[in-house]
């Protein structure tokens, strides 16, 4: 830096700090996928459920039946649907589409909304 010492800060509040939507989207991204892989055990073993037996299938739509489980599977649908949006915009800037920031945003937005509206649409339904 040609000689001139820049005073860097010695304490980084990141909570502080402002991210851009995209910079939220990305990090969303990145819990989403983590709470997947963490509970594909779970989703496995409901699958298993639904399809060993009729006992086993009553015994799923028990466990289903109760509220928190239900708040954890909307919770589920919405991480599948941002993970699902935001890979396909993170592949469009990939082959670059819409890199300019302008554009950039709009699709952290828009993924944002769609994966919101989705998850209440469907888990209207689903509860």
């Amino acid at each position: 830096m040609n000689g001139i010492a820049r005073k860097r800060p010695k304490h980084l509040n990141l909570f502080q700090i402002k991210l851009p939507i995209a910079g939220v989207a990305s990090i969303l991204h990145r819990i989403s996928g983590f709470g997947l892989f963490l509970m594909l055990p779970l989703l496995i073993w409901l699958l298993e459920l639904s399809l060993t037996s009729p006992d086993t299938f009553a015994l799923l739509k028990s466990i289903v039946a109760h509220p928190l489980v239900k708040l954890l599977l909307i919770g589920l649908l919405w991480a599948f649907l941002h993970h699902f949006f935001m890979g396909i915009r993170i592949l469009l800037i990939d082959i670059h589409v819409g890199v300019a920031k302008a554009q950039a945003a709009a699709s952290a937005k828009a993924v944002l909304a769609v994966s919101l509206v989705l998850t209440l649409i469907l888990g209207a339904k689903l509860w």
